[in-house]
């Protein structure tokens, strides 16, 4: 499970809705305990897929690492990525599905027709490669 503030919920939608009809996509910083995931710092980063970012991003490698520097800085971790949806559900595509990593959590916005329809946060199984969704615990501000 995730928990994560309601104004860094916000944030990632609003990045969703400021970036259609293309995705957008960021860094997650945060601690991670047990399994458990607190998310404490966003970091937008740059959709560098120039040809296909209505529906790709790849972020750019000097977003991760100031993300990692960062975190190491402030005694966080990378604990996560998130990204934007364009008219298409929240769920993960083949694509999010080859290009992701076992521990992290990726959190997708969908967002149709420019508005925020709804998130959800995934992680990929070590063994059998395949998405599972993660619990979203939302605090106030």
């Amino acid at each position: 499970m995730i928990h994560i503030k309601k104004d860094h919920l916000d944030h990632i939608e609003t990045h969703g809705k400021e970036g259609f009809p293309n995705e957008v996509c960021g860094i997650i910083l945060g601690v991670s305990k047990s399994g458990k995931k607190e998310a404490l710092k966003l970091i937008r980063g740059t959709n560098l897929n120039s040809d296909r970012s209505h529906d790709r991003y790849e972020l750019d490698p000097k977003d991760l690492l100031k993300a990692e520097r960062d975190a190491r800085d402030s005694g966080m971790e990378i604990i996560g990525f998130y990204h934007s949806h364009p008219d298409h559900p929240d769920t993960p595509s083949e694509f999010d599905r080859e290009r992701a990593w076992p521990d992290y959590s990726y959190i997708i916005s969908s967002i149709m027709g420019g508005k925020e329809a709804s998130t959800k946060s995934w992680l990929l199984n070590d063994e059998s490669h395949i998405f599972e969704e993660e619990k979203i615990i939302v605090s106030g501000a």
